[in-house]
């Protein structure tokens, strides 16, 4: 049944609305993930948390292998396809998914909870830590709070469900969205690019990506409607949640790719508000304008797929959206070329040496315990018997005394 007022179709329409809902959400949520621990601490102060191993960001090396290796692997997963039939990558892809899934739900819910509880309650919580030693290398390490013990499980729950439940079950919008947030989520917390002008590159090599592969050949859409895998968001075409209309789709590529130059415009953000001390009180103008930018493109998107009844490559307009909100942004306030010049670099490894936890006979210690035991070490020195070569260098003072005498 269709939800028909005055010639405007309200199902589709609240499809729409749903699916830019889940986006911006995905986006903002991934954005927050971004941010280290020492990013958003106030100058001076200390905390207790874990320090989260920093990541190495994507240069604009990278940004311009994006496309060729993106379309490598895109030609490649059509050829399977069209050659060798679905079914075999399929069972294949949802495995690897769903051994992701687990991590990838568990690790949402943890960045969940901890935000509903608060940073300094969550604290509070007893740390377990896991290491695995060869000698005294240290080979893994892995620090958890203990609620992180039942939210781990609880999170494999989506992808077992997925992957062992029937075909409805598999193709259940719920099930799919909760898995394909989870993943845009922590790939928006992970994935970190350097600068403003790394984004532009990735951005503009990935419009002419999407243009080629969706409007110059069947290749893009032939690959997504045949592999059922939590790649991309559903939403129902219908009021009150009904299938039989089928799904809005939005792949995860247009959540991601373009998420990853809105969570920069944040750092940036931070970044602003740490040079000049405020930040107690961030600024967020970068964020909300790139944000703003990408709905807007989104929802132009949507118009123009309406309008014209086919598929559109989403990054045709919001790569351009959000660069054009960056840029106009910039120049408005007169900070373009500082913020062009500005890298989200990792801090220096030296700090981060400092902060490191080295740990004994198994035992980790934290940094202030580490430098305590040093100057006890150094204290005991001092108010020790003297060492051998001491007492060689005392030697000839004894015999020259005695013949003074």
């Amino acid at each position: 049944m269709t939800t028909s007022v005055a010639g405007k179709d309200w199902d589709l329409l609240s499809s729409y609305a749903g699916l830019l809902s889940l986006a911006c959400i995905s986006i903002y949520a991934g954005s927050y993930g971004s941010l280290s621990s020492r990013s958003n601490r106030v100058s001076g102060t200390e905390t207790e948390e874990e320090e989260e191993e920093e990541i190495d960001r994507l240069s604009s090396q990278d940004a311009y292998l994006f496309p060729v290796i993106g379309s490598a692997v895109l030609f490649g997963l059509y050829l399977i396809v069209k050659y060798f039939g679905k079914e075999w990558i399929t069972w294949l892809l949802q495995w690897y998914f769903t051994i992701a899934g687990v991590g990838s739900v568990g690790k949402s819910l943890i960045a969940l909870s901890r935000w509903t509880m608060g940073q300094s309650r969550w604290q509070k919580f007893d740390k377990v830590q896991f290491l695995v030693l060869k000698g005294q290398r240290e080979l893994l390490s892995l620090s958890l709070r203990t609620p992180s013990l039942l939210l781990i499980p609880l999170g494999s729950i989506p992808s077992v469900i997925y992957t062992f439940g029937d075909s409805a079950t598999r193709r259940s919008a719920l099930l799919t969205d909760l898995l394909a947030l989870s993943f845009s989520h922590n790939a928006l917390s992970l994935l970190k690019l350097d600068s403003f002008k790394t984004g532009c590159v990735l951005l503009s090599g990935l419009f002419l990506y999407d243009i080629w592969w969706v409007f110059g050949t069947e290749v893009m859409v032939k690959v997504a409607t045949s592999l059922d895998v939590p790649i991309k968001l559903l939403w129902p075409k219908s009021l009150v949640f009904s299938t039989e209309r089928g799904f809005t789709t939005l792949g995860l590529g247009d959540i991601v790719i373009p998420g990853m130059f809105v969570a920069m415009a944040l750092r940036y953000d931070y970044h602003r508000a740490s040079q000049r001390g405020q930040l107690g009180h961030v600024s967020r103008v970068y964020f909300l304008a790139t944000l703003l930018a990408y709905a807007a493109g989104l929802v132009t998107t949507m118009t123009v797929m309406h309008v014209f009844r086919k598929a559109q490559p989403a990054l045709l307009y919001l790569s351009p959206a959000c660069i054009v909100s960056f840029m106009l942004t910039a120049l408005a306030r007169g900070e373009f070329k500082e913020a062009w010049a500005w890298t989200d670099e990792v801090e220096d490894k030296g700090e981060l040496k400092s902060l490191a936890r080295p740990h004994t006979n198994g035992k980790v210690k934290n940094s202030g315990e580490h430098s305590l035991e040093k100057d006890s070490a150094a204290d005991a020195t001092t108010t020790s018997l003297p060492q051998p070569d001491e007492l060689a260098g005392q030697e000839p003072k004894r015999r020259l005394s005695k013949r003074r005498a």
